[in-house]
């Protein structure tokens, strides 16, 4: 199998401000994973928390993903090496995400069917996506909510994690007032001291907050449990839950767990933390990085095994490299057509060659 890279940059359309930091910009690596005359997609976004650069991306995947790609025969038998945890345990679960995107693109497009058929999923999956408001003064959150109500989005993310978390609570307040409709999520992304978090999250419970993502910093998933035992409002892991280990740690202990196929190293490992949360009580939100199309799509893939599903990351971009699972009317959903189903954008956009 021959692989190829190529190096992007994908500029938002607005900066986004979450609690830790504001974003304009990432960097993305596409890898092409070559058998005969077809081709298999993956993308791997950059990531300061993760601790990943395009250079280390680039780098991991030219000296370890290729020569391990080499090893076998086909991208079947890559496939299911990948699923048997066969690969060098030193990657990064993005990488490996991305690596495993690719091969399921590849694979299939050589059996002429979409990847939602591969995972076991006979119709085409679609669902109602969150669309993300950043941290912004009350005014422009509820503007941004009207438009986005307006033009089909059901589910609103709100991000939270201001200095004053009061603040918070009256951005909540705007956007309720706007899109009165709208189901929403709130994301502090452990910004909420401890000692204000039970508080806060009475007020979300009285404004109509559907569920709350990491109130609290990481790093204490015993915390995180038990403020999901007394609170009024659902609660889902993020930073706490990284891959199938810590979703057996919490389940049946917080309302959700929000995987990302970068966090948890991909397709594979959201199904098996998938098998875990089954029956616990504990449900699967289905998440992701900012990114184009071709890195949201495996998750779109994924999309009806999820009570909420937040792929808007594409949707985030000013030009959005590639095309083929939609989002701009609030659903995102995939195609009959083989493997992922994306295919590059007129126009293009980002920097950097065209696939």
């Amino acid at each position: 199998m021959k692989v190829t890279l190529r190096t992007v940059r994908l500029e938002l359309s607005e900066p986004l401000r979450i609690s830790r930091s504001t974003m304009a910009a990432r960097d993305a690596v596409w890898l092409c994973v070559g058998h005969g005359a077809e081709h298999g997609w993956g993308e791997i976004v950059s990531s300061v928390y993760y601790g990943l650069d395009a250079g280390t991306i680039a780098r991991l995947l030219s000296e370890v993903a290729a020569p391990e790609l080499a090893r076998f025969p086909d991208p079947e038998t890559s496939l299911a090496a990948l699923r048997h945890e066969a690969w060098r345990p030193d990657v990064p679960p993005a990488v490996t995400a991305g690596i495993e995107s690719a091969l399921l693109d590849l694979c299939g497009k050589r059996a002429g069917v979409p990847v939602h058929r591969l995972l076991g999923t006979a119709a085409p999956p679609s669902a109602e996506t969150a669309r993300t408001i950043g941290i912004t003064p009350p005014g422009r959150a509820a503007a941004q909510a009207d438009r986005l109500a307006r033009g089909g989005f059901t589910v609103l993310k709100v991000k939270a994690g201001s200095p004053d978390p009061d603040d918070d609570l009256e951005r909540v307040r705007a956007v309720r007032a706007a899109a009165p409709g709208a189901r929403l999520l709130l994301d502090p992304n452990g910004g909420w001291a401890v000692r204000d978090a039970a508080r806060l999250l009475a007020r979300c419970a009285e404004l109509g907050v559907e569920a709350v993502e990491q109130p609290v910093a990481p790093g204490d998933p015993e915390a995180l449990a038990r403020l999901a035992e007394g609170s009024p409002v659902p609660i889902v892991a993020d930073e706490d839950a990284a891959g199938p280990e810590d979703a057996r740690r919490l389940a049946g202990r917080v309302q959700g767990v929000n995987v990302k196929l970068a966090k948890c190293g991909g397709v594979s490992a959201a199904l098996r933390i998938a098998e875990i949360l089954a029956g616990s009580g504990t449900e699967l939100m289905l998440g992701c990085l900012t990114a184009s199309t071709l890195g949201i799509a495996p998750a779109v893939h994924l999309a009806d095994r999820a009570r909420w599903t937040d792929l808007d990351g594409h949707l985030l971009l000013a030009h959005d490299p590639w095309t083929g699972i939609g989002g701009a009317d609030g659903t995102v959903r995939v195609s009959r057509s083989p493997g992922l189903g994306v295919r590059p954008a007129p126009g293009g956009g980002g920097t950097g060659r065209r696939p």
